[in-house]
């Protein structure tokens, strides 16, 4: 293609690859254009481009390179998959285009890495221009580091990693070229610019006068934060939020929010750790233990210098951190104690994270030493206990500071209160929760007063910078009992300080929030929903609910309010009537005071109506209650007075300010009353009122105190009914425990039954808050007591705490909803826990006890062991300060006896449950150890290590192991055991973890040496773990790990994170732990809706209010809803938008879509129900199906058997599915509306290619639900149920996935019900279901449960179990039977006398499929039957000899897989059938009659008439005289069948063999092939014995079975395995070759290989391309001798084997290869397979069943149509089909649109469309020649039947096509007449002409000579030719042989028409374009007439590939002289010329 028009006219992609430059800049261009053109990023004209960016980057041409560089610029700014090219293409990039002269070509490259960058690739651009500063090309070098300073500049250190750059910025000064090193500079700069002085420390060792250029550089820095100046795609937020802000500071606005870009890196994190603890004297600790003080000194000062280094690499200090503590606690020289602290300092500061294990032992030590008065030992200290509190968290620290803060040394009180306060300016707030204030606050109070006056100042600024950092509001109500004057000064104290970093304190934030003034409207974020409103207690127009001074605003009118109400005074009796007065009317006093009850009633009826209309500010509420107290006051008799009263109580405590004082004016009359009949409720609901105005923490104390000093046992009852009631309602916040256990257990000891009925109700609902430690405080209770609790425990247990809906728990739920998350997070919960009162026990262990547990003597350790159990049990709940005991427990849980290994790790799962959440601070010290527990030889002590882990976990979460290094270094241990059980401990815990910590990653390379580790077990493991990891850290963070790995092993790493990638689970979702904070936003709706009718920003109409009521309508009528409303699509689509608006638009606006679409469980709406349901449905948990076996077997849940589902097993399949399932999909599993099952059924069958893997890992759970849903009776759900499992057991087929026992044995027996359907739909698909089953579940397994299934009552269900046996009998032989066969065919001949007419019949055809199987054996095993039952049988019998095919018949039509509409066979009577249509169809079709094809009959559409008539075939003669010899009985009545057990049925006995082949056993399966090969070897093998359908098939099965199990399996010898694939390769060669020597027997095996059905070839090829990718093959001894083996006998498969069936096989695997997820390189193999088919086409095409082939196109199109195969990774497989379809319409023209039939909807089919166009083409380039063939020979045809008239099928053309036929027709009349009168002319002055028989004689030698020899030359009749038309013939074969340049035989050469060599050209382009095998036949030439000589020409052509002659000359003579001799000695250089 040199001309520049011919490469014009070439596609872009193809222009854009040209070897011409100027082509490639011209598709450069192009695609610049195109690329600027596209709008859409995610149109599929990118895709094409994927794979030549890296082209347009690495252009050869200077020019041409600048257009691709601008081009592949505007493709990574605007497609969306640029960022699939980044490595390669920046590679190409520094490579390629740095090196370049031009200033342009670099710039274009700098700017195609930066566009990378801001698709968020900059990790993967930097790595590589890192890379590029490796290279030896010092241009290169110049570039990239200018090209990261570019970066870095633009983007800012937040995108660009700055850590790697500092790494190598050294190097760069060290260059020999000054261009770099000035580059270095400016990037140091840049750097500088960026994290200040975080770099000076990596740069001090560089050249001084550099450095000093530097720091000279560095000073003209501006000082102020620098601003990214290009953003991400993700931070256009931030890009506009700056903009904002610089437009702010334009108008003089205040820019001070521009620090929030600033970036404070440490330099601690760019250095590089040093490891010391190696380096250390070796007779450290002896020098620092030595008497001699000197040697101390030198010991500590050679430590000082090591700690110095600023980062310290991890390791075990835990000996070195004890020696420094004993040198501060014990040494007497100060300066000695002095130099220990600088060193703790030093190893704090350079450790940091990980120095927090050694924190908690080290500050005890630390502030005891601070009654040291020295101020260089204080400064030390100081420092010391500074640094190592960076370390950790002040809560952790907290009970160490607490405990010394009652020190009686002044000294230590005032450091301890200096360093609290130091660390409280350290500490943000969120550090110091609520409770921790308390405490610190506490004790300080007490120093407030002390006598010290430095222990006073020290208190009061430990309490300001309190204040200053939580806020003033935090604060003071722990300051109450403080005269003002201390209150002055902690404040002034407090103003005057400053934070650590000028960060403002909570105390400047409250001060400033209320002075920002909102804007009119906020506009809403787009990355969220809308803030909820605030919930008003009143109208408050100016408080906007969007902004935060708006929400403290709201707090500050409400708080106080209550906090002076709960202060308020007790006033006298007078001043509560005079306020009364006030208030009520005169008459209502009066009356309260009456005799009469009717007028007290009159007058409380009045009292209650002005308090419901009274408002809360105008209400005196003291005064109104004491009112109720006078005469008769609560003495009142009368029930309905005493009512209203208690009703007027509820309402002021409700209504109004309530304050405690009043509610004790009232609560012990309301007690008094509980036990009332008919004032009990009311008195009950008063006191719930007082609760809500009071808090029901105090109210429940009080009225508790107040019924036990009573002795009214029915009121003390009550109390306690209530106060569960209301625990309920109120939530458990604040409650005293311990009060309440106080109380219980007095009730508990009550004599009536009533109230200890009661308490055990109060403790019930306890425990649902606090849980299994409750139970703690009841263990001394009496057995018959403690039963009745834990019964009452096990009621509650599994529930969920309810969400609070009365009270302050509910107010605080938003405000504290931070804080919990935070909590969640950490692996806590608000901690209950915390209530229940601790024991201090480390006063009770001793030093004694500790020295007993380290003691030589086994026996004394284990008393110390004894005796510490005895201490934890005794104590119940421990506070974390346990003395020396971890250092105790650590030692022995190194110790040599197992059993005190195992005693020491039960007294840690006591520790765990004893101390609660405050064992995290043990974590490093006792956790870690028991992880190396794990690597132990016995399983009884790794069983209780991992219990103990489980224990630990539970009360510590996972936060505190995964920090740090530890878990990572517990993982490099080459402990098999140690790995396996931690990687799967570690994977069943991160399944369920929201968030990991970063320090995760460094497990990550552990991980991947365990990948290939030597432990089989270790490996899977890791492989299970794999995902989980990915789930925390994501792939991109893997990914770059596995860089690192050696380059061996990279691959396979790779490799597995890809396959991890397909299976990665999601994180769960915030609400699975929170499982408790989720139903507390259920009635946040109708107060939102209230909320919007308060602030006045919406008003709340008829709709509105219709729309809330919705809301909270019962879940099933919402649901419901929502369903109806789903089949609206305009609605659906409505609602959605309205879901994405209330995202997107104003808070009004967003309340207004939020309350008309709240139509789901939350008040968010159906939106977010739909944004909740985009996640997957399944979560793949590793290890969960495993333990659900393995507690099924252990009986530790019901086993899944029931003749109908009770509900516990419902309740228990919900339990399982917990974990596994979506929330809302479980909801709708679970639903009691069928139409939701529906719904999760269609969801279901949605997801199921995308989470097969999540599936298969819960599918027994889905098993179980659907057998639930067998016994519904509504036909749409079992319809829909039975649609999805076809579905899921095709995948499983596919995925070669085998059913366990346990989900066959949940499942098959219910599925087997419903074989008895009366529905005949419902039927056919359990049929089919059943069919699928045998794929994946052994047919011998399924035999019993379908036998048991014959049993039932119902006669449908018995019949089709028996034809369902039949079926499995015929397809498995008899060894299918189970147990044996003859019990089995004993209890089915059985139901040969059934009453019911289809069962006889059922059960006499399976008896006849045995009979047919094993002949005459049958009688014996089926037994003695009746007279009547035996006649039945044996008429039968007889019957089926003559209407079924003989057994030896392939069954084709069974194993070629159906079509869709199709179902899989299973009754006996269809599998019959389809052996009928076998028979059929495998006998060879009659010869078609010889007419033009034009004008002859469709023969295909005839075929179908042939069918009705009976085609009976030949009787096959075997020789078998033991047979033979068996003399023909006659079936008489009542007589007996002798059995023969030495003469078996020979095709029995071969089917016996074939089954073995399939055998587990190696040795038996070699036998059974070793057998079959010698049976091949046999000229009479092929004589009908064989069925090769069923021998390949069993070669399939076991060659799968090689591939999953004997390769796997470390046991079995790959000698045997090798051996075994052998044998399979030679029984299959012997098929395929022709067994032996010999031509019959030859013959007879070729037409045993024709009889493979194309189902078995499609799987025989599936399984040997396996074998030949399958990478352990190689690893045998003879791996590459066998998959040579295996890759000719796949060519000697697809030349003996029938071509139809090949080629369906072949396309129904590449078909199932591209759909599923197999590797690229299967797929090509089997196109490669292909290609070499279709070069066999041109000889084959007359054997081939064209119909048949394109159906099977016509499906694979369907499944793959134009758009999906431009999806695929290459376009192999589109390319692959075009040549396909376009070599069958080279081959066939135009009639292969005949070839149709089998499609159904032909109009709508691809298929037809293309071969149209095809043969459209062909035509087209034919031109008039192929015309011109087709009028020569309807012109031929006219002169053969001149009686024919044409003229009827010439009108029914168009008249343009009538005059195209005449006028042809006339110019073939007049070229003819022109030929016949052309006469031949000689020279030379011979003028005779040869006799016929001579041309006929060289024509015949000449054939024979090319294997022609079969050829008929005599034209169409005997009589011999002209002589032109030899002469004719011979020129053809002599241009076949490259000799026209040699005179011909004085015969003149006449023109050829234009037909001829347009026929010979076609002869050509259909030749095979290789050299065929010898042993193919030629194909035969037809005879042809003397108007066919292009024919003959086309037919020889094919020769001419074949010769290795030069090429034909173009001009030859017009005439040559010739003479007798001249042709003889041509001729026989013919001959000779090959």
């Amino acid at each position: 293609m040199g001309d520049d028009s011919e490469w014009k006219k070439l596609p872009l992609d193809q222009k854009c690859e040209h070897k011409v430059w100027k082509a490639r800049l011209t598709g450069y261009e192009e695609a610049l254009k195109l690329f600027q053109r596209i709008d859409d990023d995610k149109s599929p004209e990118w895709g094409k481009f994927q794979g030549l960016i890296k082209k347009f980057v690495t252009e050869s041409n200077a020019v041409a390179q600048l257009k691709g560089l601008e081009a592949a610029l505007a493709f990574v700014e605007n497609a969306h998959v640029a960022n699939r090219t980044v490595g390669e293409v920046v590679s190409g990039v520094v490579s390629k285009v740095f090196n370049q002269p031009k200033a342009r070509a670099k710039e274009l490259g700098s700017d195609i890495c930066l566009m990378y960058i801001e698709i968020e690739k900059a990790d993967v651009v930097q790595e590589e221009l890192i890379k590029g500063l490796d290279n030896k090309n010092p241009k290169i070098v110049l570039a990239c580091v200018e090209a990261i300073r570019r970066a870095l500049c633009e983007f800012g250190s937040k995108t660009v990693a700055v850590k790697p750059i500092v790494k190598i910025l050294a190097k760069l000064f060290e260059s020999r070229e000054k261009p770099v090193r000035d580059e270095a500079r400016l990037l140091a700069v840049e750097v500088y610019r960026w994290i200040r002085d975080a770099v000076r420390p990596s740069l001090q060792n560089i050249n001084a006068l550099q450095l000093k250029e530097l720091e000279e550089e560095w000073a003209k820095v501006p000082p102020g934060a620098p601003r990214q100046s290009r953003f991400l795609r993700s931070q256009q937020d931030l890009r506009a939020k700056y903009e904002q802000q610089q437009q702010q500071a334009d108008s003089g606005g205040d820019p001070a929010d521009a620090e929030e870009s600033v970036q404070h890196v440490d330099p601690y994190d760019i250095l590089d750790p040093v490891e010391i603890l190696s380096k250390l004297p070796k007779d450290f600790y002896e020098k620092i233990e030595a008497k001699k003080w000197q040697e101390r000194k030198e010991a500590l000062e050679a430590l000082e210098a090591l700690a110095k280094n600023p980062k310290l690499e991890a390791g075990e200090y835990g000996d070195l951190v004890r020696a420094l503590k004993k040198v501060i606690a014990k040494d007497s020289n100060v300066m000695l104690v002095s130099l220990a602290a600088k060193c703790l300092s030093g190893l704090a500061l350079g450790l940091r994270k990980t120095f927090r294990t050694y924190a908690g032992h080290v500050v005890p030590t630390i502030l005891e030493k601070f009654k040291e008065k020295k101020a260089q030992v204080v400064q030390a200290l100081q420092e010391a206990i500074d640094a190592v509190f960076l370390t950790t968290t002040l809560q952790n620290l907290s009970e160490d500071v607490l405990a010394v803060m009652d020190n009686k040394n002044p000294s230590i009180k005032q450091q301890t209160s200096l360093f609290l306060a130091r660390s409280i300016r350290l500490s943000i707030p969120a550090a110091l929760p609520k409770a921790l204030v308390k405490l610190f606050c506490t004790a300080l109070l007490k120093q407030v007063n002390d006598s010290a006056p430095e222990v006073r100042d020290a208190a009061f600024e430990a309490l300001a910078s309190m204040m200053k950092v939580v806020g003033e509001k935090a604060v003071n109500p722990f300051l109450a009992e403080l005269d003002k004057a201390k209150l002055d000064k902690i404040k002034e104290n407090a103003d005057k300080m400053q934070l650590a970093g000028g960060k403002k304190g909570a105390a400047e934030k409250e001060k400033s929030a209320p002075n920002v003034q909102p804007a009119p409207e906020a506009p809403a974020k787009p990355s969220g929903p809308p803030k909820k409103a605030v919930k008003l207690v009143g109208v408050n127009k100016k408080a906007k609910s969007t902004t935060a001074g708006g929400k403290q605003e709201a707090e500050k009118t409400k708080k106080p309010a209550k906090t002076e109400a709960a202060m308020e005074t007790e006033l006298s009796m007078e001043a509560c009537e005079e306020k009364a007065a006030a208030v009520l009317p005169a008459l209502c006093l009066q009356q309260l005071d009456s005799a009469n009850w009717k007028e007290r009633l009159a007058g409380m009826e009045e009292f209650l109506k002005v308090v419901e209309q009274m408002s809360s500010d105008e209400m005196p509420c003291q005064a109104l209650v004491r009112m109720l107290a006078k005469k008769p006051g609560w003495k009142e008799t009368n029930f309905q007075v005493m009512q209203l009263k208690m009703q007027v109580v509820a309402a002021v405590a409700l209504r109004g300010n309530f304050s405690r004082t009043s509610a004790s004016a009232v609560l012990n009359a309301l007690v008094e009353k509980l036990g009332d009949v008919k004032c009990g409720g009311k008195a009950k609901e008063a006191l719930t009122a007082i609760g809500e105005a009071c808090s029901l923490p105090w109210t429940a104390e009080q009225v508790l105190s107040l019924a036990f000093a009573q002795k009214n046992h029915k009121n003390q009852a009550e109390a306690l009914s209530w106060l569960a009631n209301a625990i309920k309602e109120f939530g458990f916040a604040g409650i005293n425990v311990k009060a309440f256990i106080s109380h219980a257990k007095t009730a508990l000891g009550a004599t009536n039954p009533a109230v200890r009925t009661a308490a055990i109700c109060l403790l019930g609902v306890m425990y649902l808050y606090v849980g299994a430690p409750l139970r703690m405080f009841f263990e001394e209770e009496k057995a018959a007591l403690l039963s009745q609790i834990d019964t009452e425990f096990q009621k509650i247990q599994g529930q969920t705490p309810p969400a609070p809906t009365r009270g302050s728990s509910k107010e605080s739920e938003d405000q504290g909803k931070g804080d919990e998350t935070e909590q969640q997070e950490e692996g806590g919960s608000p901690d209950v826990m915390d209530l229940l009162p601790r024991a201090d026990i480390s006063n009770k262990i001793t030093g004694q006890m500790v020295d007993k547990i380290g003691d030589k003597n086994w026996k004394i350790r284990k008393e110390g062991l004894d005796e510490m159990a005895a201490v934890i049990s005794e104590a119940k709940l421990i506070k974390p300060t346990v003395g020396d005991l971890p250092t105790a427990l650590k030692a022995r849980l190194g110790d040599s006896n197992k059993i005190l290994v195992q005693q020491t790790l039960s007294i840690l799962q006591q520790l765990a449950t004893a101390m609660g959440s405050g064992l995290k601070q043990h974590v490093k010290t006792l956790g870690i150890p028991v992880i190396t527990v794990l690597g132990d030889s016995k399983n009884t002590v790794r069983a209780a290590a991992l219990a103990t882990l489980s224990a630990w976990v539970e009360q510590t979460g996972m936060k505190e192991w995964l920090e740090g290094e530890d878990l990572s270094e517990e993982l490099k241990r080459e402990n098999p055991f140690l790995r396996q059980e931690l990687l799967g401990w570690l994977a069943e815990r991160l399944a369920t973890l929201r968030s990991a910590p970063s320090d995760l990653l460094l497990c990550v390379a552990p991980l991947y040496v365990c990948l290939e580790d030597r432990n089989a077990d270790v490996r899977k493991k890791a492989q299970d773990a794999l995902p989980i990891f990915m789930t925390h850290l994501g792939f991109d963070k893997m990914s770059k790990a596995a860089g690192k790995v050696k380059p061996g092993s990279k691959d396979q790493v790779v490799a597995l994170l890809d396959k991890a990638r397909s299976v990665m689970p999601a994180k769960p979702k915030a609400a699975a732990k929170a499982a408790a904070a989720g139903p507390t936003e259920l009635p946040a709706a109708p107060k939102e809706v209230v909320a919007v009718h308060l602030d006045g920003e919406a008003t709340e109409d008829k709709h509105n209010a219709k729309m809330a009521k919705a809301a909270s309508a019962p879940k099933g009528k919402r649901k419901s809803q929502e369903l109806n409303q789903s089949s609206n699509s305009s609605t659906s689509s409505s609602m959605k938008e309205g879901a994405s608006a209330s995202k997107t638009t104003g808070p009004s606006e967003a309340k207004s879509k939020r309350l008309s679409g709240a139509t789901g469980k939350k008040p968010s709406g159906k939106g977010k129900e739909e944004e909740d349901r985009s996640g997957p449905l399944f979560t793949l948990v590793p290890g969960r199906k495993e333990l659900r076996v393995k507690e099924e077997k252990s009986l530790k849940v019901l086993k899944w058997n029931f003749p109908s589902p009770r509900d516990e097993y419902i309740e228990q399949l919900k339990t399982q599915m917990a974990p596994c399932v979506a929330k809302w999909l479980q909801e709708e599993l679970f639903h009691s509306d069928f139409q939701h099952h529906i719904k999760a059924i269609n969801a279901m069958i949605e997801h199921l290619e995308a989470e097969k893997d999540a599936m298969v890992s819960c599918l027994d759970l889905i098993l179980k639900w659907f057998t639930l849903r067998f016994f519904d009776t509504n036909t749409s759900v079992l319809m829909k149920a039975v649609e999805f499992l076809k579905l899921l057991f095709t995948s499983l087929s596919n995925q070669d996935y085998h059913l366990s026992d346990l989900e066959a044995n949940s499942f098959i027996p219910y599925v087997i019900l419903k074989m008895g359907e009366s529905k005949d739909g419902v039927r056919k698909d359990v049929r089919t279901i059943m069919a699928m089953l045998c794929k994946v579940y052994p047919a011998s397994k399924i035999f019993p449960f379908i036998m048991e299934g014959t049993k039932s009552k119902n006669s449908k269900q018995r019949a089709e179990c028996l034809e369902e046996l039949g079926g499995l009998i015929v397809l498995c032989g008899v060894s299918v039977c189970q147990p044996t066969p003859s019990k089995a065919l004993k209890e089915i001949a059985v139901h040969i006398g059934d009453r019911d007419t289809s069962v006889r019949n059922a059960a006499l055809n399976t008896i006849v499929a045995v009979y047919n199987v094993c002949g005459d054996q049958v009688y014996k095993l089926i037994g003695n039957l009746s007279e009547k039952d035996m006649s039945m049988l044996e008429e039968r019998i007889k019957r089926s000899a003559k209407e079924t095919a003989p057994p030896s018949q392939a069954n084709a039509s069974v194993l070629r897989k159906p079509p869709v509409e199709e179902q899989a066979p299973t009754k006996l009577s269809q599998v019959r059938a389809q052996k009928a249509l076998a028979a059929q169809q495998q006998q060879p079709p009659p010869p078609p009659p010889q007419v033009a094809p034009e004008f002859s009959l469709d023969l295909h559409l005839l075929e179908d008439d042939y069918s009705p008539i009976p085609d009976f075939p030949d009787l096959v003669e075997v020789n078998l005289p033991p047979v033979l010899d068996i003399p023909a009985r006659q079936l008489a009545r009542g007589w007996k069948r002798p059995f023969i057990p030495s003469l078996p049925c020979p095709s029995s006995t071969i089917n016996m063999v074939i089954s073995r082949i399939a055998s587990g056993d190696l040795n038996t399966s070699k036998e059974a092939l070793t057998q079959m090969d010698e049976v091949f070897r046999q000229q009479s093998a092929s004589d009908g014995l064989v069925n090769i359908n069923q021998f390949l098939i069993a070669t399939v099965m076991q060659l799968r079975l090689i591939h999953s199990t004997h390769m796997a399996d470390q046991r079995v010898a790959k000698e045997d395995v090798s051996k075994l694939y052998s044998c399979i390769v030679g029984s299959i060669m012997t098929v395929s070759n022709g067994g032996s020597e010999g031509g019959l027997a030859m013959l007879g095996i070729e037409a045993l290989a024709q009889k493979a059905s194309s189902g078995v070839l499609k799987d025989l090829i599936d399984g040997l391309l396996t074998v030949m990718l399958d990478p352990r093959v190689e690893e045998l001894r003879d791996g590459q001798q066998f998959i040579s083996s295996v890759n000719q006998l796949l060519g000697k498969l697809f030349e003996k084997s029938e071509q139809t069936n090949v080629l369906s096989a072949l396309l129904m695997l590449l078909q199932d290869a591209l759909s599923s997820s197999v590797s690229s390189k299967f797929s090509e193999l089997v196109m490669k397979c292909l290609w070499r088919l279709i070069r066999f086409l041109p000889e084959t095409i007359a054997s081939v069943n064209l119909d048949q082939i394109l159906l099977d196109i016509h499906n694979f199109m369907k499944a793959f149509p134009k758009e999906r195969l431009h999806q695929l990774p290459t376009d192999l497989a589109h390319r692959t089909l075009k040549t396909l379809l376009h070599t069958l319409c080279r081959l066939t023209g135009p009639k292969i649109l005949d070839h149709l039939t089998l499609v159904e909807n032909r109009k709508e089919s691809e298929l037809e469309a293309h071969l149209k166009k095809v043969v459209k083409v062909s035509a087209a380039k034919t031109g008039r020649g192929l015309d011109n063939v087709g009028l020569i020979e309807l012109w031929d045809y006219k002169q053969k039947h001149p009686d024919v008239d044409f003229s009827p099928l010439l009108k029914e053309l168009p008249p343009i096509t009538q005059a195209f036929i005449e006028r042809g027709l006339i110019e073939v009349s007049a070229e003819r007449e022109r030929e016949a009168k052309t006469p031949l002319v000689t020279t030379g002055g011979s003028s005779g002409q040869l006799e016929p028989s001579v041309y006929m004689e060289r024509i015949r030698a000449l054939r024979e000579h090319n294997g022609m020899d079969n050829v008929s030359t005599t034209g169409v009749s005997s009589e011999p030719l002209e002589p032109s038309v030899y002469m004719e013939r011979i020129r053809a074969l002599r241009e076949h042989n490259g000799m026209d340049n040699v005179s011909t035989t004085g015969v003149t050469k006449p023109d050829l028409k234009l037909s001829v060599y347009q026929q010979r050209r076609c002869g050509l382009e259909n030749n095979v374009q290789e050299e065929e095998p010898a042993g193919r036949p030629t194909p035969s030439l037809p005879s042809a007439p003397p108007s066919s000589k292009g024919v003959v020409t086309n037919k020889l052509s094919h020769l001419l590939h074949n010769q290795q002659s030069p090429a034909r000359p173009t001009n030859a003579p017009a005439a040559t002289t010739t003479t007798l001799s001249d042709l003889r000695k041509r001729l026989d250089r013919i001959k000779n010329n090959r």
